[in-house]
This record gives structure tokens, C-alpha cells and sequence, in this order.
């Protein structure tokens, strides 16, 4: 059987609707912004559950420019993880500020317990990653945060419509910043972004921020940034919104098979930590486990493609060389790096195809006689 880790084609296969969209908008001519995209931020701020969205031109431009708005430069520091994509760091970085850089815990999320001590005079914000489409443990950082006097931008690019306790990732913080990448559970047919915020203020900066800063076609209030979304775009992530519950469902049951299949292999497996209150938004599978190199090359014998998210942390890629990390410095997150393996989840999957791969999986380490007889 063959498995794929995506079938990004068969969300758009034979989809009438959105070909009308894409047609109605080459026939307006508004291209760039306009009616499309306004619908598209009304629409995302509905579902995040915050006043104002504003649409970008990608994710990593989400992060950086919801960093801009709070006047974070060069001098400051901002927290944040070594186990993101290493658009996160470098949205950072890219504002002139230092990444202080924060070990995780055992659900790949920074650890509020190591938040304390990185800061330091110069810390302006922290930047939680909901990774795997798990939301960081925010009511503890936005403690830390408020006591502290720093700002809080989530990186919710892997989780649109996850939640705590029922209040929604993208309104967890004072802006939050999300990615419609196609492999984005809510995506589009290229690059795209959005930030949430409930703060008018930063709202009517976001809008000039991301448009050179004009107030109007011939008018700037200060040089700025070419970040807009286009209206295609918009209109396609637009009708992605419609179904978004249930791409949430199906991926978070896809999750649950996964996760009782896999339970008898506790001890060479390890599944996705679960919280109580929390309504994940499975982006990925990401599980731990013995042997990994080897199990990907069984996996891709019996036609299952897997991932790693992310097998490089990113204070050792070359270009955090002039960040003064070392090896060493984060080893949560690097044990984690050595041993993650990322397995498909996509909503297209039928319950067979996710039992094929708990099979295959099983029989891994049956043949090789480790500890317990699995199948």
C-alpha cells in the first residue's frame, strides 16, 4: 500500500468552486488586496476570535512584522525555541533583535519552567511556537510575561483552530501570527499570512506596515514594507475557512488512531503528549522513537512516506554560527531532534492507510526481536 505524507492536489481535484473564485478575480483585475482580502480577514478573525486579522504575504512576514509594531530593533532580545521551522529565528533576527533561545519540554513547546531565567534587561518579547499544532502552555507564559513587562507573539503558523480551554490560538496573546502555506491545515495555492490582535492600535499600524506605510495611494507616514496579500489568495484560503472543522476533525482523529494503535509500543515508541482543556490542531504526527534512520527506511520499503520535523535545531545550523550557541546548550531539543520522526496525517488518509502504517511500524520492531513480540 502506498501512503503518501500529502496529497496537497486532492484538496483542489475537481473543486468548481474554486476555479469560479480565482476566474472572478482575474476578471476584476484586483489583484492585490481589496474586497477578496477584506472578506478574508473578517473571516479569520471570526474564527480566531479577535477584533482585527490582517493579511501578509507569508508567515515568516507575520512574525516579523507583528515584532515591528511593537518597536523591537536592534538591542533587544526576544525568546523564543531551537526546535522551530528556522523562519521563526530568522523573523527575528531580521527585526535586528537577539534570539534568546529557550529549551523545550517533553511536547516540543518551550518550557515556562527555563523562560525566568533568559531574561535579561534587554528582553522585550517572547515568542512561543505552537508546534505540531499543539498550543504552547500560554496562560503560564502570559504570567511570566505580564509580571515581566514583555510582549507575547505566538507563532500559531502549525495551529489554526486549535484551542485552550475554548479560547482559540490567535487570541492568546497580544498578536499572534499564522502561515497559509499549502502545507498549512488552512491553506492556499502558494504563499500567504495572517496576524490576529485585539488591539486596535496595532491593527491600524499592521495596515501601513505591511504597504510602505501609506495612509493612501500617494501618502506614506513612514517607510515600511511590502508585505500584502494577494487577492487570489485570499479568495482561495477564504473557502478553505468553510471547511476547516473538519480538516481539524479528520486530523485529529487520524491522530487518535495513531495514538491507540501505537500504545502497546510505549517502549520504543513515544506518542504526542495530550493535555487536558486542549484542542489540538494536529499539523503534524511528530513521535519519538528507537531506531529512527532505520524505521524511516522500513517505512519507505513498505510505500509509507515520513518526515522530520526538524531533524537540525537551529542554533547548530550555520546560520546561527555568530549566536554563540553550542551543541549542548538545548538538550531537550536535541535528543528530541535525534530521535523525531513525523508520520502522515494529512485528512485525505482513509482509516486503512493509517492502520497500514501502525502495522508497518509494529512489524519493525517484531522483526527485530526487540524486547516484545508487537504483532
Amino acid at each position: 500500500m502506498e501512503v503518501k505524507y500529502l496529497d496537497l492536489p486532492a484538496q483542489f481535484k475537481e473543486n468548481k468552486e474554486v476555479r469560479r473564485v480565482i476566474d472572478e478575480i482575474l476578471s476584476s483585475g484586483q489583484f492585490v488586496m481589496g474586497p477578496a482580502v477584506e472578506e478574508f480577514e473578517r473571516n479569520f478573525a471570526g474564527l480566531c476570535g479577535v477584533r482585527h486579522a490582517v493579511g501578509v504575504s507569508n508567515g515568516t512576514d507575520a512574525i516579523f512584522l507583528a515584532l515591528k509594531v511593537l518597536g523591537i530593533g536592534e538591542g533587544d532580545e526576544v525568546i523564543t525555541v531551537p526546535n522551530s521551522f528556522l523562519a521563526t529565528v530568522g523573523a527575528i533576527v531580521q527585526t535586528g533583535a537577539f534570539p534568546r533561545l529557550v529549551d523545550v519540554a517533553e511536547d516540543y513547546n518551550i518550557d515556562p519552567e527555563k523562560i525566568e531565567a533568559a531574561i535579561n534587561a534587554r528582553t522585550r518579547a517572547i515568542v512561543p511556537v505552537h508546534l505540531t499544532g499543539n498550543p504552547a502552555r500560554m496562560d503560564e507564559i502570559n504570567e511570566i510575561a505580564s509580571r515581566r513587562g514583555l510582549f507575547v507573539v505566538a507563532d500559531a503558523a502549525q495551529a489554526v483552530n486549535a484551542s485552550i480551554n475554548g479560547r482559540k490560538v490567535g487570541s492568546l496573546g497580544d498578536l499572534s501570527a499564522f502561515s497559509l502555506h499549502p502545507l498549512k491545515n488552512l491553506n492556499t495555492c502558494g504563499d500567504g499570512g495572517v496576524i490576529t490582535t485585539d488591539s486596535d492600535d496595532y491593527y491600524r499600524q499592521l495596515l501601513l506596515y505591511r504597504n510602505h506605510g501609506l495612509k493612501n495611494r500617494n501618502e506614506a507616514q513612514f517607510f515600511a514594507y511590502n508585505c500584502r496579500l494577494d487577492s487570489i489568495k485570499a479568495a482561495v484560503a477564504n473557502l478553505q475557512i468553510k471547511t476547516i472543522s473538519e480538516v481539524t476533525e479528520k486530523r485529529n482523529r487520524n491522530a487518535a488512531l495513531y495514538d491507540e494503535g501505537l500504545a502497546d509500543l510505549e517502549s520504543r515508541v513515544k506518542i504526542p503528549p495530550r493535555r487536558a482543556g486542549v484542542r489540538q490542531s494536529c499539523h503534524t504526527y511528530v513521535i519519538q522513537v528507537d531506531g529512527r534512520d532505520e524505521l524511516i527506511s522500513h517505512l519507505k520499503e513498505k510505500g509509507v512516506e515520513t518526515k522530520i520535523h526538524y531533524p537540525i535545531p537551529i542554533h547548530l545550523m550555520a546560520a546561527a554560527k555568530n549566536c554563540g550557541y553550542k551543541k549542548g546548550d538545548f538538550p531537550v531539543a536535541e535528543v528530541q531532534a535525534n530521535r523525531i520522526i513525523s508520520l502522515p496525517i494529512h485528512q485525505h488518509l482513509s482509516d486503512e492507510q493509517i492502520t497500514y502504517v501502525i502495522r508497518s511500524i509494529c512489524s519493525f520492531y517484531k522483526d527485530r526481536h526487540l524486547n516484545q513480540i508487537y504483532l
